[in-house]
């Protein structure tokens, strides 16, 4: 029997009820997979309802300030993507009347659109002949193939894209590509598949030569980087705080923190208070600094790690507002969007 015509029978006995499935509406599936990259569907799921409820059609998505929007993606990460698709909602809107592209090559024109969300797009809305590439499909080719060479790599999609190509089913792309995606997920699993009920175990590569648990192939992660914030917590008389949102910093762009001293290790508050950072932020006036635990919080990024140490600071007079600084009432404190860092500290805090 043909791979694909195996793979969609498994799939149509197997497959998972999304409500992403229950259409063919652009909007929706392009929704569904900006927030599921590089997301559990478990973890992606409530969000994309919370998205659907608020801002059901990419007019009220365009419509949103970058902040609304921010703050429903809040606790999802990677936040280029939340950013991305207002990005995008507004052109759709604004250039497009609101009408999606229909082809894969006009989709990858569209922000935050890269290859395997314009395959998805153009499979699954328009019916196009053209594979889907995720992690869940590298992770199924690479194993009944034998394919080794490491997804993470520059000639990876090429290679994988051609094998997808000659046996994706071209009157059904759209469920093949599901299919796909799904077997990735739910049987072919990164860890300890249970292939004794795998359609393909009588001839999958990895399986045949005891290579499951190798492949695929991965290059070596980048050196996780150390980096050590130290956050205050500034109070003052009239039950005001101080925050300020991240602007062109790398990570976290767009959203809201404390005021922030970012060291090269681990300092002491004798140490901070002599930074010319604290200074600005005190004024000379009198102070009270309270550490708010000894041991620092450690916050686990893709590529770094956080060193995070939180320090509350009530000072009797506001202090010069930088740009990106604002006073807000305490009580307002969660109606920003916020890192889950921040928001960790202030569901614990206030």
């Amino acid at each position: 029997m043909k791979f694909s015509k195996k793979l969609i029978i498994w799939y149509l006995e197997h497959q998972r009820n999304m409500p992403w499935r229950q259409t063919k509406d652009p909007y929706s599936i392009w929704l569904s997979e900006i927030i599921l990259q590089q997301t559990r569907v478990s973890q992606g799921l409530p969000y994309y309802l919370a998205f659907k409820t608020a801002f059901p059609t990419v007019f009220e998505l365009a419509a949103a300030t970058e902040e609304e929007v921010l703050k429903l993606w809040q606790g999802l990460g990677y936040y280029s993507r939340a950013r991305n698709l207002h990005y995008t909602a507004q052109y759709i809107v604004r250039e497009l009347n609101g009408v999606f592209p229909k082809t894969y090559d006009q989709l990858l024109k569209l922000k935050g659109v890269g290859d395997y969300t314009a395959s998805a797009i153009a499979s699954i809305c328009y019916n196009e002949v053209v594979p889907v590439i995720d992690g869940n499909v590298y992770r199924v080719l690479s194993r009944v193939f034998g394919l080794d060479t490491p997804i993470n790599s520059s000639p990876a999609l090429k290679e994988y894209k051609s094998l997808a190509s000659q046996l994706i089913d071209v009157s059904r792309p759209a469920t093949f590509n599901q299919a796909m995606m799904e077997f990735g997920a739910i049987q072919c699993k990164p860890q300890s598949p249970d292939c004794t009920i795998c359609p393909f175990a009588d001839r999958c590569f990895a399986l045949q030569h005891a290579k499951v648990s190798e492949l695929p192939v991965k290059l070596k992660k980048t050196k996780i980087k150390k980096r050590y914030f130290n956050y205050f917590v500034v109070r003052l008389p009239d039950n005001t705080l101080l925050i300020q949102q991240r602007k062109n910093v790398g990570i976290w762009e767009g959203l809201y923190e404390f005021p922030l001293i970012e060291s090269n290790k681990l300092m002491e508050p004798e140490a901070l208070e002599k930074e010319e950072a604290f200074s600005h932020l005190v004024r000379n006036k009198s102070f009270s600094l309270t550490r708010y635990k000894e041991a620092p919080i450690v916050h686990k990024l893709s590529h770094q790690h956080l060193y995070t140490r939180f320090y509350v600071l009530d000072i009797c007079e506001a202090p010069n507002l930088k740009v990106d600084q604002s006073l807000i009432p305490v009580a307002t404190i969660r109606d920003y969007p916020v890192p889950v860092l921040i928001g960790n500290f202030i569901e614990s805090f206030f």
